[in-house]
């Protein structure tokens, strides 16, 4: 596994494995196992995929010691505020079982951003969450973001894949040393990804 230096020293795994739709406790626990064995160190849930308790128990049930898993969630938009994220995100590190989040985002750009941040600082100069960073956050607004909290963001989650590559917006990241996310890399195999002349060339390359 390769790692990312964030912009406070944390380090992160470059290759994640996303939970959305996982939603059985039994299937949870056997995929994220396989997921482990596999190599991934990076698992990634949210309060909107509704499945925070289920991704903790089997990071509970995990042979690997705690500090090599990197867990990453995120603050649903209806506690967007200071006062409701406070309470959110307690609630997720009471759901996930965890003494520290690695990761927490604020899951899209809507309500009280800026108030919920405010929260999210005070939860990671207590400890408890390791990086804090935002998703969906277009350019414009992310230059706002920074320039008027106390904190740069560590991370921006945003959809880059090789059909929607974000040059721009990435560029802006860079500039501002906050580090570009993907979602959905592969795409969710739409528009017959995998058959492209291209993807293909790339995976004969890379093997």
């Amino acid at each position: 596994m390769e790692y990312i230096k964030l912009n406070n020293g944390v380090i992160m795994p470059q290759i994640g494995f996303g939970t959305i739709g996982l939603t059985d406790e039994i299937e949870a626990n056997e995929v994220i196992l396989n997921a482990i064995n596999a190599g991934y160190r990076l698992f990634d849930t949210a309060q909107g995929y509704g499945n925070e308790a289920i991704v903790g128990q089997a990071i509970k049930n995990s042979p690997i010691p705690r500090d090599e898993l990197f867990i990453t969630t995120k603050l649903w938009l209806a506690d967007a505020t200071y006062e409701k994220a406070k309470l959110s995100i307690q609630g997720s590190l009471d759901r996930l079982q965890l003494d520290y989040i690695d990761l927490f985002l604020i899951h899209h750009p809507y309500n009280d951003i800026y108030g919920a941040y405010r929260a999210l600082t005070e939860f990671y100069k207590a400890g408890k969450v390791r990086a804090i960073g935002v998703s969906n956050l277009y350019p414009d607004r992310l230059i706002d973001f920074v320039k008027f909290n106390e904190i740069t963001p560590q991370v921006n989650q945003v959809e880059i894949h090789l059909l929607h590559q974000q040059d721009s917006a990435i560029e802006i990241m860079n500039k501002y040393s906050v580090q570009a996310q993907a979602w959905m890399p592969l795409a969710r195999g739409h528009k017959a990804i995998f058959e492209n002349p291209y993807v293909q060339g790339l995976a004969a390359k890379y093997n």
